[in-house]
């Protein structure tokens, strides 16, 4: 019977990123019970998936990158964590920062989908660099998903579509995750290029986790947020210094 370490990089990410879509599903089927957002619940949430996703970038991302023997290494590892940090830099600049003014729950809608992209790449190029840097990754990128699954189909409610078609929508916007990690996973897996996709997955998850959650998260600091924060961090840190 063969181990989920036997199949190949880019089946272990198309079920990594699945695991995570489950939870964007799961995510979005609140809009069939839920009339209101819970801002308490999802500043949990956020606070838990930034402790998370900092933790898996720098424990199982940046520093496997470091340890990449190659040729100018320091150099891969610093570009590519540029580069992952700039693709989701680039996102927010074209499409958060307008509002919803600009363009309203279309917007709002292409935001996070487009999101979704590096996301799945960073899953993927994880996975090409061991199974536990993927899983934790994707573990984080879940639970960051549940909260944002109904965070997308709840305004979308809001705005005239259906619940049904709310639901659709944001399970959709979320599947990208699936091929982009598949992607991912193919394009980056081995050779020299191992230490700047390390890195760039790193960047990636760093400047979700900045931009996103930590921003989102502390509009107003409070004690929830910093605990669910420290929480994610030291699970992750923890199981990577146990099994690692």
């Amino acid at each position: 019977m063969m181990n989920f370490s036997d199949f190949p990089v880019f089946i272990q990410a198309f079920f990594g990123a699945a695991g995570a879509f489950a939870l964007t599903v799961l995510g979005a089927a609140l809009v069939f019970f839920v009339n209101g957002e819970n801002r308490k619940a999802k500043k949990a949430f956020d606070g838990f998936s930034a402790g998370v996703m900092l933790s898996a970038a720098f424990f199982s991302l940046l520093l496997p990158a470091l340890e990449v023997p190659a040729r100018g290494s320091a150099w891969l590892v610093s570009g590519g964590f540029f580069v992952g940090a700039a693709l989701v830099s680039l996102v927010n600049l074209l499409f958060l920062k307008h509002g919803d003014n600009a363009g309203g729950v279309g917007l709002l809608y292409a935001s996070v989908t487009l999101h979704n992209v590096p996301e799945g790449l960073a899953v993927g190029v994880a996975f090409s660099g061991g199974v536990l840097p993927g899983l934790m990754l994707a573990l984080g990128i879940g639970i960051q998903n549940f909260p944002e699954g109904f965070c997308l189909a709840y305004p979308l409610n809001k705005h005239g579509f259906s619940k049904s078609r709310s639901f659709i929508l944001s399970v959709l916007s979320g599947a990208v995750e699936i091929p982009c990690a598949m992607l991912g996973a193919v394009l980056f897996s081995g050779g020299g290029y191992m230490a700047f996709a390390l890195a760039f997955a790193a960047g990636a998850m760093t400047a979700v986790t900045v931009t996103e959650l930590i921003a989102d998260a502390f509009g107003k600091r409070d004690f929830l947020t910093l605990f669910s924060f420290s929480v994610g961090f030291c699970v992750i840190m923890l199981l990577d210094l146990l099994f690692a």
